[in-house]
């Protein structure tokens, strides 16, 4: 078991922390969730029965990971929105942009920053597709979905993504050069 494991870890440690690191936007939460997806590997591979590859295991266990932290993150926002004074209290985030710290190119910040306002699902196939590489099939095998899902999913969330990338174009950009989202 710990050879398996050592073997699964070096294999796609780097895959998951990226795949989770472009959910969350954050490098130390990416890092804290990849431990939780370690641990939960742990303690279910003794279930996994190989109807799947152990990258798509793995990329669906971080997937339902980034999603139990999106929905703690929500609780935790609302209770926080609930009890803070908006009228004599400064909220100030001093803490870098992801795009600053990870993102150098303009239009790649743009495909980041338009990708933060997509749907979770939206999000996990274009991830899963274009960023780490998986087929439909795979990426379908990951988030537990049909094909046609996948690939519905897919389309909406590039056509989301070209609308709101022409959009930051126009906000900060030349107008002259058209947008690409392949």
């Amino acid at each position: 078991m710990e050879d398996t494991f050592q073997k699964i870890y070096e294999k796609y440690h780097q895959d998951i922390f990226q795949f989770l690191f472009y959910m969350v936007k954050n490098r130390e939460q990416a890092e804290d969730l990849v431990q939780e997806v370690y641990i939960r590997v742990l303690k279910s591979f003794d279930r996994f029965e190989g109807r799947s590859s152990e990258k798509t295991w793995l990329f669906s266990i971080a997937r339902h990971v980034a999603i139990d932290w999106f929905r703690k993150q929500k609780t935790v926002r609302q209770r926080i929105l609930e009890k803070f004074d908006w009228d004599t209290q400064q909220v100030q985030d001093l803490a870098p942009l992801p795009e600053e710290i990870a993102l150098q190119n303009e239009e790649v910040q743009w495909i980041y920053r338009s990708l933060d306002q997509c749907t979770v699902d939206q999000q996990s196939v274009i991830i899963l597709r274009y960023i780490q590489g998986l087929s439909i099939t795979e990426t379908a095998e990951a988030l537990g979905w049909t094909e046609s899902k996948v690939k519905t999913t897919q389309h909406r969330g590039i056509k989301v993504l070209k609308q709101l990338m022409v959009s930051l174009k126009e906000k900060e950009g030349s107008k002259d050069e058209k947008i690409r989202v392949e």
